[in-house]
């Protein structure tokens, strides 16, 4: 009887790379009326529309699964996602005002996409409100130094930013089509322009979150035993946090609130393989990027020539796998 042979950082790295390139292939391929390879015929649409989409989805998923791997690092627990301190609630609130301030001024229903000026006044809102959440979380934390107040603090940002997001939408209804179409989370609107920002918020974030890894190995031995190595604690759970916020802002800022990728991605990676922080938010990227991808392909075909929101889909998914997961974890 022979044994199976164990993954390996390599071989998950290979596998995953091929799970990319053939993703990436099914996603020039997808479209809304079914899939086609006759891509010389459909150069027009591969080159303005599916190309961007598909890259655009893959960058964003790994921002997010790498955001992922620094909070579940940083706060030592395997359920925490990128939008833990903040970043959603802050740039749903910023997307809702826009649009509720241009309902109230008396624009047409702002809806994502019906104008290029509304569509990069939106991501630019959901960016900064993204930024923005994340700071009044440190300032309402007093730093980095208290991981627990931090995050509580997070939890007090959200609230706060969700309950005003609501009452904006109370005072112009109008708002609510298009925070919704925000909520659910999309990459239809990526352009190539979408694609260079999260990939230049990619290309800055990795080697940063990679060279800082060996603070989030340390504090797996816990607090004091980190503090003992040398290492300056505040000021590095600062700059990741900030290069959390930086890629999270990035990914929701063009495709929306995302769930679960940021979560499953490193918690996946984890299950394959052990491996130390610095191997783990590579490979977490490289898993996000993948499941997004995969998920944005599902989304355009599921009931085409209609879409599912992607944000939707990774919902509805990421909840199936934690249930199963939570059923196997308390089957006797």
């Amino acid at each position: 009887m022979t044994s199976m042979t164990p993954m390996t950082p390599a071989r998950l790295t290979a596998g995953l790379l091929l799970a990319a390139l053939a993703i990436g292939a099914a996603g020039l391929a997808a479209g809304g009326d079914g899939w086609s390879f006759a891509w010389v015929e459909d150069w027009p649409l591969l080159a303005g529309i599916r190309a961007p989409r598909t890259l655009g989805a893959c960058l964003a998923g790994a921002c997010l699964g790498l955001s992922g791997a620094i909070a579940q690092g940083l706060f030592r627990n395997p359920l925490a996602d990128p939008y833990l301190l903040g970043s959603a609630a802050g740039a749903g609130l910023a997307v809702t005002l826009v649009v509720a301030a241009g309902a109230l001024a008396g624009a047409a229903p702002l809806v994502a996409g019906t104008d290029l000026l509304l569509r990069v006044g939106l991501v630019g809102a959901a960016f900064c409100g993204a930024l923005a959440g994340v700071a009044a979380t440190l300032a309402l934390a007093g730093g980095t130094a208290r991981p627990t107040v931090l995050l509580l603090s997070g939890v007090v940002v959200g609230v706060i930013a969700a309950a005003l997001s609501d009452l904006l939408t109370l005072l112009a209804p109008e708002a609510l089509r298009g925070r919704q179409a925000f909520m659910l989370g999309t990459t239809s609107f990526l352009g190539w322009t979408g694609v260079a920002l999260l990939a230049a918020s990619l290309a800055a974030c990795l080697p940063v979150a990679v060279r800082t890894a060996r603070t989030l190995d340390a504090l797996v031995l816990g607090e004091s035993a980190a503090a003992s190595l040398g290492l300056d604690l505040p000021r590095l759970r600062l700059l990741l946090v900030a290069t959390m916020a930086l890629a999270t802002g990035a990914a929701v800022a063009q495709v929306g609130l995302v769930g679960f990728v940021g979560l499953a991605a490193p918690h996946l990676v984890r299950r394959a393989v052990v491996v130390t922080h610095g191997r783990l938010l590579a490979l977490s990227a490289l898993a996000g990027g993948v499941l997004l991808a995969a998920a944005d392909v599902a989304a355009r075909s599921v009931i085409a020539p209609r879409e599912l929101p992607v944000g939707l889909l990774t919902a509805v998914l990421g909840g199936a796998y934690l249930l199963a997961l939570l059923r196997r974890r308390s089957a006797p």
